[in-house]
């Protein structure tokens, strides 16, 4: 027999409610947490039926159900389909997204360190803030498993962990039941130890493989996090005199060549634009948290491609820069990539 919605909402709101409380659920715990507005004694012969078909049981004689190894399996089953086909779905738009991101991205830096006779940077966008929208668990082997995680903006990440005791599909299947049900739609600021050691509890014996299964999503969004800098018109610093004798131009050559330095200025724009309400910001000379960069002006602004997704733009040049110039170019490049964006 082909469960109904109905039947298969409330089957989903079992699964989901005995996973947080542990406990057996009745029908007025279903009533007030699904969108079915039905009543509890409607509830009770959908659950009734879902009994006599196998999907839920009766551990005992109280009104309580809890879901059945066919039930897991179902919802597990249905979960799986949906999201690997959106996670298949967004994999080649993903890959076109960062091709066409990338050209856009160098030619930004290009046009700016033309428009300006300075040198340009521009970071690609980071997701801030991330959140969780899906863990997927796979068996590769006894003692390996898959952790594919699909972050905020629909990056997808996914690393391999060890161990130590042999899973099965069916425990793997109830694993991923628990971990979406806890995690789904937190960032990892909000993965505390009193969450994660509910999710041990309710894991029965496999904690450990929990704390792993942290641990990876830790290391993917620390990942995601890693800063892809653009540069262009570094040799634009070399036709100004008070930057152009040797020391000088081979310390600022070598800072954007390296980039790393200018992962510390993008930070501290973040930081300070989230201070200061601001999207542009101006350091003069001493003013830079880049010591490198004391005999130079630098200005950048922070553009937004949607909530949360946010990259850095910046012009560098001497302290006698045309600030007004270099504003106007900033503002105009920061209207025209919402403009791209909120059109896609």
């Amino acid at each position: 027999m082909e469960l109904d919605e109905r039947k298969i909402k409330i089957l989903n709101s079992i699964i989901q409610t005995y996973l947080i409380t542990g406990e057996p659920v009745g029908s007025r715990t279903i009533s007030k947490y699904t969108d079915l507005n039905l009543s509890s004694a409607t509830i009770r012969n959908e659950m009734s039926d879902l009994e006599d078909l196998g999907y839920i049981v009766q551990p005992h004689t109280s009104a309580g159900r809890i879901p059945s190894d066919k039930g897991y399996r179902f919802y597990v089953d249905n979960l799986m389909k949906e999201k690997i086909a959106e996670v298949d779905e967004m994999k080649d738009v993903l890959i076109e997204k960062a091709d066409k991101l990338d050209h856009l991205l160098k030619h930004v830096a290009k046009l700016l360190a033309t428009n300006t006779n300075y040198a340009t940077m521009i970071s690609a966008p980071q997701y801030k803030r991330n959140k969780l929208k899906f863990i997927q668990l796979s068996r590769v082997e006894d003692n390996q498993l898959l952790v594919v995680v699909m972050l905020e903006g629909n990056v997808i990440k996914n690393r391999l962990i060890e161990v130590d005791e042999r899973v099965s599909e069916d425990e793997v299947a109830k694993l991923n039941i628990l971990i979406n049900t806890f995690l789904q739609g937190l960032n990892l600021q909000e993965i505390n130890m009193e969450l994660i050691q509910r999710m041990k509890v309710q894991a029965e014996g496999y904690g450990q493989i929990i704390g792993h299964i942290i641990d990876a999503i830790a290391v993917v969004i620390q990942e995601e996090d890693d800063l892809e800098i653009y540069t262009s018109g570094t040799t634009n610093l070399l036709k100004y005199p008070e930057l152009g004798d040797r020391e000088k131009a081979s310390e600022l050559l070598y800072m954007m060549e390296e980039k790393k330095a200018l992962s510390e200025l993008i930070v501290d724009q973040e930081d300070s634009g989230e201070e200061n309400k601001n999207p542009i910001q101006i350091y003069i000379g001493s003013e830079s948290p880049v010591s490198t960069m004391k005999d130079c002006s630098i200005v950048t602004a922070t553009y937004e491609l949607e909530e949360g997704v946010q990259g850095t733009i910046g012009i560098i040049g001497p302290k006698r820069m045309d600030y007004k110039k270099v504003v106007g170019n900033l503002q105009t490049m920061m209207n025209q990539l919402d403009d791209i964006f909120k059109k896609k």
